[in-house]
């Protein structure tokens, strides 16, 4: 983005889900040597050495992460907010942090793998369209929908995979963000639809892998390689 608008990114880490395995939430853990965390940060450097960003962590963790960045030498910039009760709550506390007047992604720490032309991706499209943006890629097996106890047969060629980040024009996600959280909030194209903003999709990346078991984190370590 060359506007001058201001770019932003809300890096949700605020979860502290232990599926991966480990004694700390899955983004403080290593990945090939170096906090998953971090390389996420790393990962929206590169595509903009100004961008703002924001890293929510959860509650009573920002001793534990300062700590980390003393002792792996990272020094890149960034905010620090507190997560929610949910990943809803948590994306409206980093959002309190950004300047208003440009584009903000929401992106998954657990998704340290995305590339800087996915992130360019988003944020030239959102900026463009004045609306939503999220990245997707096309489902390959064959997959069933369920009826009842029943299930049958479903049109793959229909279905999308949806990626982080999911970008917007800052002031359209953060008036939509100020809604009652509902259950059907799952990611921040739900929570702006809701609120009339459209969403369009653009091509993501199969690399693009959020990590959330610990065959993740195998898969992880073979991408580092």
């Amino acid at each position: 983005m060359d506007n001058g608008k201001t770019c932003s990114v809300v890096i949700v880490a605020g979860g502290k889900g232990l599926r991966a395995g480990g004694e700390v939430p899955k983004q403080f853990q290593l990945l090939g040597g170096t906090p998953m965390l971090m390389r996420t940060i790393e990962a929206f450097y590169k595509y903009d050495s100004n961008i703002e960003i924001v890293v929510v962590l959860p509650e009573g963790y920002d001793s534990y992460w300062n700590e980390l960045c003393r002792s792996y030498d990272f020094t890149l910039s960034h905010k620090l907010a507190v997560g929610g009760e949910t990943r809803f709550h948590s994306v409206r506390n980093g959002l309190q942090m950004v300047n208003q007047d440009g584009i903000v992604g929401v992106h998954d720490a657990a998704r340290p793998f995305v590339s800087t032309d996915v992130i360019a991706r988003c944020y030239n499209e959102a900026e463009i369209f004045q609306c939503g943006v999220i990245p997707v890629v096309e489902e390959h097996n064959s997959v069933r929908i369920m009826v009842g106890y029943e299930s049958e047969p479903f049109d793959r060629s229909k279905i999308r995979i949806v990626q982080t980040p999911q970008v917007f024009p800052t002031s359209m996600l953060i008036n939509a963000y100020n809604a009652p959280y509902k259950v059907q909030f799952t990611d921040d194209a739900s929570v702006a639809e809701a609120d009339g903003i459209q969403i369009k999709l653009v091509e993501g990346d199969k690399r693009n892998i959020k990590i959330t078991t610990s065959f993740d984190f195998e898969m992880g370590e073979w991408l580092v390689k």
